[in-house]
């Protein structure tokens, strides 16, 4: 059971990323500091009868420092998901609660993109995404190809507009010329 499961008739999927790996890059740090601190450390723990005890003490806080600081920021970036189908943005997020919001594309007002020097190098960025509704509007972070995503972004929001400005959302049917 996926996205494609809440999907409706004649619609499909755009656009299917998850967060740009540097989300990782802190957890994958950590993990390789702690495995080496932890053989470090168990190797230098001085003979004699203590030394079975500490090696365990060792092990234990290794294993908790690397799930909570690389394995819980690995399982949240493996069910976070940014979806764009040609008529709404989709977030889901979540390891046990998942949580999400979709906003129908003909509600989005503006979609803008920020990226700092990192995002640069890295080739990813946040998109800012402000809709018609009263919630604040949302930021996808370390959105990967950022200018990309933007660019069909924009391309399906255009598709969708017909040019009025009568206030009908979503448009019924094309305008007539008289």
């Amino acid at each position: 059971m996926g996205i494609q499961s809440t999907l409706g008739e004649d619609e499909y999927v755009v656009l299917n990323l998850r967060t740009h790996v540097k989300a990782l890059f802190v957890a994958m740090l950590v993990l390789v500091v702690t495995v080496v601190a932890g053989v470090i450390l168990a190797l230098m723990a001085p003979e004699g009868s203590a030394q079975q005890g500490l090696r365990w003490a060792i092990l234990g806080v290794a294993v908790v420092i690397i799930l909570l600081w690389s394995f819980m920021p690995f399982l949240r970036w493996i069910t976070s998901r940014y979806t764009i189908t040609n008529r709404r943005l989709i977030t889901r997020s979540g390891i046990i609660t998942r949580t999400g919001r979709d906003i129908p594309l003909y509600r989005i007002n503006d979609v803008t993109y920020e990226k700092d020097l990192l995002d640069r190098l890295l080739g990813c960025g946040t998109i800012i995404i402000s809709d018609a509704t009263d919630k604040a509007g949302v930021v996808l972070h370390d959105v990967p190809r950022v200018e990309k995503v933007q660019v069909q972004l924009h391309e399906l929001l255009f598709a969708a507009d017909d040019g009025s400005d009568d206030g009908e959302f979503p448009p019924t049917e094309p305008r007539r010329r008289r």
